[in-house]
């Protein structure tokens, strides 16, 4: 079926849907929850709420309402709980959003995310295809969030490591978002599961366009290099490159900086194009963030591979 309301759906493997209300008013719908990747149960919840509401920030929009999903096994405290549901709270109060309700489900692991609501005009939706040729490539957080993840399980990841992957993913793409909307972003989206190399290929394929990736460019969490160097990665980086197999083409790049490409990210950064003529004022804008951000590539023509990492 058919409706001519709905902007964006599942087409182009996009963010989250968006339907048009009216000629000002757009709504946008996502979802997303996990299992815990850190210990202390506030933190994850802070963590989960963010990666939920960063597919909003990647349409463009605003988010203003928000349900809480939650699979919780009864043998543990429920203060593990209030204080999940407590750090995922504040995420959404500082989004500007409020928590309007949701649905529990016992189960054997704890689990928790958010259905998140957000508000957009049809006209000024950030999709993740339209990407030019001679556009700028721009990452706004660094990588590497899954290999410090996966050293942590392994009690091998620092006190400083674990501190910066929890700030990476714990902040908010709302403060890049407000920066970037008011420019003409020809596409944007959020690097999380499938990783740099994943969801670069999604808008590349989508915009019938190839990305030339700068190796050198690669905002990552230094520690994740040391760490990817000793094989410390998720199974999800080599799920990620099966994937993607005869997708892209890496020229020199080392093993270590190629894991942390594929990395599957937790509330990562967006990723999105601008024309070149904007790339320095915007970065310098979101250089004052607390996060590296960095114009990492190109928009180039189609060629053999969707993503040409040199």
């Amino acid at each position: 079926m058919e409706d001519n309301n709905l902007i964006v759906g599942i087409e182009t493997s996009d963010d989250a849907a968006v339907y048009k209300l009216n000629d000002d008013t757009a709504i946008i719908h996502t979802l997303d929850f996990f299992t815990p990747i850190v210990d202390d149960p506030y933190t994850f919840g802070q963590i989960a709420a963010a990666n939920a509401l960063s597919d909003v920030y990647a349409m463009g929009g605003t988010p203003i309402t928000a349900l809480n999903i939650v699979c919780f096994p009864s043998c543990l405290p429920l203060n593990i709980l209030e204080e999940i549901l407590r750090g995922g709270a504040d995420k959404v109060i500082e989004a500007g959003a409020i928590i309007v309700g949701g649905h529990s489900v016992e189960d054997d692991e704890p689990k928790y995310g958010l259905s998140v609501t957000g508000v957009v005009h049809p006209n000024k939706v950030l999709k993740n295809y339209g990407c030019l040729e001679g556009d700028l490539l721009i990452l706004t957080k660094p990588l590497g969030t899954g290999v410090i993840s996966t050293a942590l399980k392994g009690d091998i990841a620092s006190k400083e490591s674990y501190e910066t992957s929890v700030k990476v993913m714990s902040t908010l793409n709302k403060y890049a978002s407000e920066i970037i909307t008011p420019y003409p972003v020809t596409a944007c989206t959020d690097i999380t599961g499938f990783g740099f190399m994943g969801h670069g290929y999604e808008m590349a394929k989508a915009s019938n366009v190839t990305f030339r990736i700068y190796k050198d460019l690669i905002p990552f969490i230094p520690e994740s290099k040391e760490y990817a160097e000793m094989g410390i990665v998720p199974a999800g980086t080599y799920r990620n490159k099966d994937y993607l197999k005869d997708k892209y083409e890496l020229k020199n790049v080392p093993t270590w900086l190629e894991d942390i490409l594929f990395d599957p990210q937790t509330s990562g950064g967006l990723l999105f194009s601008i024309p070149r003529e904007y790339g320095e004022e915007i970065l310098e804008k979101l250089n004052k963030l607390s996060l590296e951000c960095s114009i990492v590539g190109e928009v180039i023509s189609l060629e053999e591979r969707f993503i040409i990492v040199e």
